[in-house]
């Protein structure tokens, strides 16, 4: 079976997901801005997500989230349907918009490593070699500077969604500081600071140049022509401390092998096994006993 995942309150995501096709279903523009703003910051009001940071680009995209309550999979499960369903409406389109299994959310151990993926998620559209600077970006990109101040206003979009409807007429997305941090202020210039070297990486890079990422609106959602290689590593976790890794990999096995060492107890017929701190799905769905979380 596939492995379970871990889900803990408080734990920091970089969660990503990917266009069907790598088709560019998310290229800039009003509809694409409007529906994927509202919808996120819905989504992270309902379910207590914290969001710290995202960017949008024409076939897929990055955030950065706290996960307070250990909600993440019904956060992920309802950003993508509603984004998908409301996109797919404004194309005209039924068929599937995400690429299956493309969707990942990697635990981002320490502070270092919270810096470093919410760096790596603003010079995205650098490194596609869309832009220049990442604040050039006409999609949905959050600049460091907003991290920690008032949050912005995404009106319920007129298409798709009814004015009548138990949607909020205006939803506000805040960008929080992750937690670990002294301050608002050292977040932010440690991410300015870390996004001002991979942009001026990226951009150094004798083969860089201005590519077709970032098509128009007024183009049709064609896949990009870029062949990526299969079966890459799939990482559920993020650490740059060589420790940390290590540590954060050992919670994880044990997690898994006290997970099982449950499910197996439970198949035998002991229906008051108790499964690991972090259990989701048997949890929320059948409501088997756990472990309290750390």
């Amino acid at each position: 079976m596939t492995a379970p995942r871990q889900i803990l309150p408080g734990t920091t995501y970089l969660v990503t997901r990917r266009c069907s096709q790598r088709q560019f279903l998310l290229q800039p523009g009003g509809t694409t801005n409007g529906v994927f703003g509202y919808v996120l910051a819905v989504a992270a009001q309902r379910f207590g997500v914290l969001v710290h940071a995202y960017c949008v680009l024409s076939n897929h995209f990055h955030i950065i989230v706290t996960d307070t309550d250990a909600r993440l999979p019904a956060f992920e499960q309802y950003l993508d349907s509603l984004v998908a369903r409301a996109l797919n409406a404004s194309l005209g389109r039924w068929e599937s918009f995400w690429a299956p299994r493309s969707n990942g959310a990697v635990v981002l151990v320490a502070p270092d490593d919270i810096v470093a993926k919410t760096a790596y998620v603003l010079a995205n559209p650098v490194a596609a070699g869309v832009v220049r600077r990442g604040r050039d970006w006409t999609g949905l990109w959050s600049g460091p500077e907003r991290m920690g101040t008032r949050g912005k206003d995404f009106p319920r979009p007129r298409s798709f969604f009814r004015p009548d409807g138990c949607m909020p007429e205006v939803a506000r997305l805040e960008l929080a500081i992750p937690p670990g941090f002294s301050s608002a202020d050292d977040f932010r210039q440690r991410v300015s600071a870390s996004l001002a070297t991979l942009e001026a990486r990226a951009a150094g890079r004798p083969e860089w140049s201005l590519r077709t990422g970032g098509r128009t609106a007024r183009e049709r959602p064609a896949a990009p022509a870029v062949r990526e290689p299969r079966r890459g590593l799939n990482p559920r976790i993020a650490a740059q401390d060589k420790w940390n890794r290590i540590a954060a990999l050992e919670r994880l096995v044990a997690f898994l092998t006290s997970y099982r060492s449950a499910w197996s107890t439970r198949r035998a017929g002991d229906r008051e096994a108790i499964f690991p701190a972090g259990t989701y799905l048997l949890r929320v769905m059948h409501g088997v006993p756990c472990a309290a979380s750390p």
